[in-house]
């Protein structure tokens, strides 16, 4: 709850240079006395102050959560080996940015080397093929082959080019570089938000661990936890505002985006999920956050900016403004304050104004009287 909390220096202030009594010489504006706490303002605090309404609407409900941060799964790739052999060299390290194509590893491979043979001994196949069915064209021309005989030879010729056009694509899938080399290259830009391999190491075609992750992290999760007994508030859609531990005054907004129908038995929490954006990339993974969910209710109550309230002496008051020499100081009781606005049980009228700037200033100068 946002309060005002009582100064000494600030009453002194506000009684001598910003506010004056109606019955220090400066005439009301109307024709009735004033009450005890009623002011007038300066011309320079009349200029300063503003001044709001206190409106009927809607009471928007607040719900506290804690939660994690965490990476968008749609934006995270896994790099694996698709062979095995010696790490030749590690071109990245954890946490750098790469763009999507750049060398993450050299690997020397035996598959490698065998692809290059076969490589090899596909287009010598098909150059021979290629010369087959020259020569078999030339003889039918001369009538010393059948037809059957040139339709073999394009088979052939077909074949050749079909096995140098699988060996083509295992290429571009593999990424072979030079010879037995196997170039790991990233799938996508984003960070190198995992690294578990390092140079002169041995790697297996048949292990299941990935090598790299990277995410683009321009767009972030955060993991909520909510109690069993307020899962009934939580619906998608619901406007968020998280605070972490790192950027304690910055506030990022974002909205519930899915609810997973599920309690972890031993926490005895549902997950929600909150997409935000991290354009400057300042929210990273596994960042301890802080949650505050909006929600309405069925209740409507007068609202009022929470920088209108004063805290004094263990109760809440507000400045009510009729006009420049009719300023009252009255106490109110609240209901609940969310954010910049605050609801009230008691105290005001729909319709009526508040000064919600500099509102201290006026209150000490009402209690100095």
């Amino acid at each position: 709850m946002k309060r005002i909390i009582f100064t000494p220096i600030l009453a002194l202030l506000s009684s001598t240079a910003f506010l004056t009594s109606c019955s220090e010489g400066r005439k009301p504006e109307a024709s009735a006395s004033l009450a005890p706490t009623e002011l007038c303002l300066t011309d320079t605090l009349s200029n300063m102050v503003r001044i709001d309404t206190a409106r009927l609407q809607q009471v928007t409900n607040q719900l506290q959560l804690v939660g994690r941060i965490a990476l968008d799964e749609k934006k995270v790739f896994k790099v694996f080996p698709l062979v095995g052999g010696h790490v030749q060299s590690v071109k990245v390290e954890l946490g750098d940015y790469v763009q999507k194509g750049q060398t993450l590893a050299v690997i020397s491979s035996g598959e490698i080397a065998e692809f290059e043979q076969q490589r090899i001994a596909s287009q010598s196949a098909q150059q021979v093929a290629q010369k087959n069915l020259e020569v078999a064209k030339d003889i039918l021309t001369a009538g010393l082959i059948s037809e059957r005989e040139l339709l073999a030879a394009q088979q052939e010729k077909k074949n050749a080019d079909a096995e140098v056009q699988r060996l083509k694509q295992i290429y571009g899938i593999y990424s072979i570089g030079k010879g037995a080399e196997y170039v790991v290259k990233a799938p996508s830009a984003g960070f190198v938000v995992e690294k578990n391999i390092n140079a002169n190491m041995q790697i297996r075609s048949d292990n299941d661990t990935n090598i790299f992750t990277i995410s683009s992290m321009n767009e972030i999760w955060v993991i909520a936890n909510v109690f069993e007994s307020d899962i009934f508030k939580i619906k998608e859609g619901y406007e968020a505002e998280v605070t972490t531990l790192s950027y304690p005054d910055k506030v990022f907004k974002g909205k519930t985006d899915r609810i997973f129908n599920v309690l972890d038995p031993e926490t005895r929490t549902m997950k929600v999920r909150v997409r935000l954006d991290n354009p400057d990339f300042s929210l990273k993974p596994e960042m301890f956050a802080n949650i505050r969910l909006q929600y309405p209710s069925d209740k409507q109550l007068l609202a009022v900016p929470s920088q209108s309230i004063v805290f004094d002496q263990s109760k809440n008051y507000v400045m009510v403004y009729r006009k420049r020499c009719d300023v009252e100081m009255r106490e109110v009781h609240l209901y609940q304050t969310v954010g910049e606005t605050t609801y009230l049980k008691s105290g005001l009228q729909e319709g009526e104004s508040v000064i919600s700037k500099y509102p201290l200033l006026v209150f000490n100068a009402a209690k100095s009287k």
